[in-house]
C-alpha cells in the first residue's frame, strides 16, 4: 500500500486547503496518510527566506493576486477560508508543538488539526494564544490543559525540532510538502493531481 507522509504546519492557508484536498485522493487511491507536523518557519529560516521579501513588498502583483486564487482554490474545495486575519502571520510553534505530542496516535492528530484549522482559517482566532489552543483541543475531545503542559516538554520541543530538520534535509522549502514511499517530493495545493496521478500510476 502506498504512503503519504504530509508534512504540514497549520499557519499556512495552502496547507489548510491541501489537508482537505488529500484525503480524497488517498481514498481513490488506497494510500495511506501519515500526518507529519513540521516548523515551516524553521524552514523558511534555513532555506527560503524570500518568503519574507515578498510578504514585504504587500503591494506586489503575486502578493495580491495570491489571496484571489486563494479563496478561488477556497471555493472550489468547498473549504471556509476567513483569511487574512489579524493573527497572519501566525507563530505557530506552541500549536505545532501540540501536534507532536498526539502524532503518534494519528487519528487524534488528525482531530486536532482538523479543529484548529477551522478555529484559525474559519474563526480567526489566535493558535498563538494559549488559552485558545486549551479551547480548541477541549472542543476536539482532548483535555486541553494537560496537551498544552505536554507540549512545553522538552522532548516534545525536540521532536518538532527533528521533524523541521529532516523535512530541510529532505528537500522541503514549504509547507505542506507531501512525500510518496519516501522519495518522491510534491508542495503545495497546486500539486496534488500530480500527487494522484502518480499514485494511480504506481
Amino acid at each position: 500500500m502506498p504512503q503519504i507522509e504530509f508534512f504540514f504546519d497549520l499557519s499556512s492557508p495552502w496547507t489548510r486547503l491541501a489537508f482537505e484536498n488529500i484525503q480524497p485522493i488517498a481514498q481513490e487511491t488506497g494510500a495511506t496518510l501519515v500526518w507529519r507536523p513540521f516548523l515551516v518557519g524553521g524552514v523558511f529560516n534555513a532555506v527560503n527566506e524570500t518568503v519574507y521579501q515578498m510578504r514585504a513588498d504587500m503591494e506586489s502583483p503575486r502578493y495580491r493576486n495570491s489571496w484571489v486564487w486563494l479563496k478561488e482554490w477556497a471555493s472550489l474545495a468547498n473549504v471556509p477560508m476567513n483569511f487574512p486575519s489579524a493573527f497572519h502571520p501566525l507563530k505557530s510553534v506552541a500549536a505545532m508543538r501540540c501536534c507532536c505530542v498526539l502524532e503518534d496516535q494519528q487519528a487524534d492528530l488528525f482531530r486536532f488539526t482538523n479543529a484548529a484549522f477551522e478555529a484559525y482559517f474559519g474563526d480567526q482566532r489566535n493558535l498563538d494564544d494559549t488559552d485558545v489552543l486549551i479551547s480548541v483541543a477541549d472542543s476536539a475531545g482532548f483535555d486541553g490543559r494537560a496537551l498544552v503542559a505536554k507540549s512545553q516538554e522538552q522532548e516534545t520541543k525536540n521532536r518538532l525540532r527533528a521533524h523541521t530538520d529532516e523535512a530541510i534535509e529532505r528537500g522541503a522549502f514549504g509547507s505542506p510538502t507531501l512525500f510518496l514511499d519516501g522519495s518522491r517530493m510534491y508542495f503545495g495545493n497546486d500539486q496534488l493531481p500530480l500527487v494522484r496521478q502518480a499514485l494511480l500510476q504506481g
